[in-house]
C-alpha cells in the first residue's frame, strides 16, 4: 500500500512508482485513486503494477492526494471487483480505501453492513451495476463511508475498534489522507515526510524510491491524518505489539528497516544462527535466490565455506509463493530457477531458503540440482517449520498445505530427497530480531494466534463468496467450504 498527499506533486506517479517498491507484496491485481479535492477518481485493473498503468492513464489522474494498492488476497478470489482501493460514494462525499493484512471477524462485520444498509439505506446511492466485491476490506470501507452525524474521522475511531485480525489501512476522502494498524501492528506501515507533503506506505523501500525521508512507523493502535492543516495523530486502541515473524523472514523487501533495523543484515545473522546450529561439511554454499541470499551470505561467513551463485533466477518471473493456484506454483518453480551446472558439477552444496511451506520448491530444486551433477545437497532453512495456517494475511490456510504438519524433519528430507535438512530454531530466529518474543507473532511456527478466531465456517478466502457447503478436506476433517481448513486450529489443545 501507498498512500501520498502532495499539494503541487504529481501523486499519481508517485504512487506508481512507491507500488512498483512494493509489487513483491502482492502481483494479482493493482490500483490507484486520486483527488484533485472535488473528486476522487479510481484506476485498478488485474495484473502487475507495470502492466495496469501506462503513461497515458498516469497523466489522467490529476490531484494532490493519492491511495495505492498491489493485492494478494487473501480473502475475496482474485478478480477485479476484488482490485484495491476500494471505493464508496456516500451523501457528503468518497471513499477509497487499501488494506494490507486479513481480517478474523469478516462475518461479523458483514452483518453489521447489511443490517445498516437495511437501517438507514445510505448505501444504495446510484452506481454503474458491478460484481459486487467480496473481500473484507470492502466491508470497513462501507463501515466508514456511513458517518450521517458525525465526521469520518471520528467514524473511523468507532469503526476500526470494532475491526478484528491483521489490518494496515490507508485510505482517504477528497481531502484528507489517513492511515490506521491494528493494536498488534502484525503487518507493517511506516511514515515518510516528502519537501511538500507526506508519504504512507507498507515499508521504508517504497519511501525510499519516491526521495521521501524516513520518519518513524505508525504504532499499533494508531490512526493519523493528513491534510491542509497538517498531520494529527491519536489512539484508537491499546498497542499488543504482536509483528509478524514471517516478515522479517520473507515477505518484507531485505533494504527495508522494521523495528529500527535493516531486514538484511537481521536475515544474514539468522543465517550465522543457522550455520551455528546445523553445520555440515560441504564445498559451496549457495542461495535460492532472492529470499535465501542474505541468509546464505550469513551461513557462508559462519561455517568458512565459499559462497557462491549456483542457480540463477529468471527476474521477470514473480514470487511462486504468493501465486494463487497450485498448477500457476508448480509451473512458476520451472521458470524461475536453472542450475549453473559448471559451478555445482560435482561439489558438495549447502542450499539456503526462508522457508519451506508446500515442499514443491525444494523437491523440484533439489532434483534440478542432482541432474546437474551436484554430488551432495544439503538444505538449511531460515525459519522453523511452517506447522499452522495464517489468518492474518498469508495464503496458506488449511494446514494439509503444509509439509510439516505431521512430519519430521527426516522424513521432510527424505520427502525432498536432500542429504539432510536443518531449520533454524523457533528461539535462535527471534533472537536474530532483536524482537522480544512476546511482541512477535509466531503463529504459523507454534499455533500461538494473539489475535482469537472465530469459529471455522467464518473463517476462509471464500467466506463472503460461498454458502458454506460442507466437505471433506485432505485430511479427512468434515470443514466447511467458507473455512478453509481451521477447525484444526481452533480445535488443538
Amino acid at each position: 500500500m501507498f498512500g501520498v498527499w502532495a499539494p503541487g506533486e504529481d501523486v499519481a506517479k508517485l504512487t506508481y512508482y512507491g507500488l512498483y517498491a512494493l509489487q513483491h507484496r502482492g502481483q494479482e491485481s493493482a490500483g490507484i485513486a486520486v483527488s484533485n479535492g472535488r473528486q476522487i477518481l479510481v484506476y485498478k485493473d488485474m495484473g502487475l503494477v507495470s502492466q495496469v498503468f501506462d503513461e497515458a492513464t498516469l497523466e489522467s489522474l490529476k490531484g494532490h492526494l493519492a491511495v495505492g494498492h498491489a493485492r494478494y488476497s487473501t480473502t475475496g478470489a482474485s478478480t477485479w471487483h476484488n482490485a484495491q482501493p476500494t471505493f464508496r460514494p456516500t451523501a457528503t462525499g468518497s471513499i477509497a480505501l487499501a488494506h494490507n493484512g486479513n481480517l478474523t471477524n469478516t462475518h461479523e462485520l458483514a452483518g453489521r453492513v447489511q443490517d445498516m444498509a437495511t437501517a438507514f439505506g445510505e448505501l444504495d446511492l446510484p452506481m454503474r451495476q458491478t460484481p459486487a466485491a467480496t473481500n473484507d476490506t470492502s466491508l470497513v470501507t462501507a463501515l466508514l463511508a456511513h458517518h450521517p452525524d458525525r465526521s469520518l474521522e471520528e467514524n473511523a475511531v468507532e469503526v476500526l475498534q470494532g475491526v478484528r485480525g491483521a489490518f494496515s489501512f490507508v485510505w482517504m476522502d477528497e481531502n484528507t489522507l489517513y492511515a490506521a494498524r491494528d493494536p498488534q501492528g502484525i503487518r507493517p506501515l511506516v511514515l515518510g515526510r516528502l519537501e511538500r507533503g507526506w508519504v504512507i506506505a507498507s515499508e521504508t523501500a517504497a519511501l525510499d524510491i519516491v526521495g521521501a525521508s524516513f520518519i518513524r512507523e505508525i504504532e499499533p493502535g494508531e490512526l493519523v491524518a493528513v491534510d491542509e492543516d497538517g498531520l494529527r495523530s491519536r489512539s484508537f486502541a491499546e498497542p499488543a505489539p504482536k509483528h509478524c515473524l514471517f516478515e522479517f523472514v520473507y515477505l518484507a523487501r531485505p533494504d527495508t528497516r522494521m523495528s529500527d533495523q535493516r531486514v538484511h543484515s537481521v536475515r544474514v545473522e539468522i543465517g550465522r544462527r543457522l550455520a551455528r546450529e546445523f553445520p555440515t561439511d560441504a564445498d559451496l554454499v549457495i542461495p535460492v535466490p532472492e529470499s535465501g541470499t542474505p541468509a546464505a551470505i550469513g551461513y557462508a561467513e559462519e561455517s568458512g565455506i565459499p559462497y557462491g551463485s549456483g542457480l540463477v533466477k529468471n527476474s521477470y518471473v514473480g514470487r511462486t509463493f504468493i501465486q494463487p493456484s497450485q498448477t500457476i506454483r508448480q509451473l512458476g518453480i520451472r521458470l524461475k530457477l536453472n542450475p549453473l551446472r559448471d559451478v555445482i558439477e560435482g561439489k558438495r552444496l549447502v542450499v539456503v531458503d526462508d522457508s519451506i511451506v508446500r515442499g514443491n520448491t525444494q523437491r523440484a530444486l533439489v532434483r534440478m540440482l542432482r541432474e546437474a551433477g551436484a554430488r551432495e545437497v544439503h538444505v538449511r532453512i531460515s525459519s522453523p517449520p511452517v506447522k499452522w495456517p495464517c489468518f492474518y494475511g498469508i495464503d496458506f490456510a488449511t494446514r494439509a498445505e503444509l509439509i510439516a504438519n505431521g512430519l519430521s524433519s527426516d522424513e521432510i528430507c527424505r520427502s525432498i530427497d536432500a542429504d539432510s535438512l536443518g531449520y533454524i530454531s523457533l528461539e535462535e530466529l527471534v533472537e536474530a530480531t532483536s524482537v522480544p518474543m512476546d511482541h512477535l507473532c509466531r503463529a504459523c511456527f507454534d499455533g500461538v494466534y494473539p489475535v482469537a478466531l472465530p469459529e471455522p465456517e467464518h473463517l476462509g478466502k471464500n467466506l463472503l463468496e460461498l454458502d458454506g457447503a460442507t466437505v471433506i478436506d485432505a485430511e479427512g476433517l468434515s470443514t466447511s467450504l467458507a473455512g478453509g481448513g481451521a477447525h484444526d486450529s481452533l480445535g488443538r489443545p
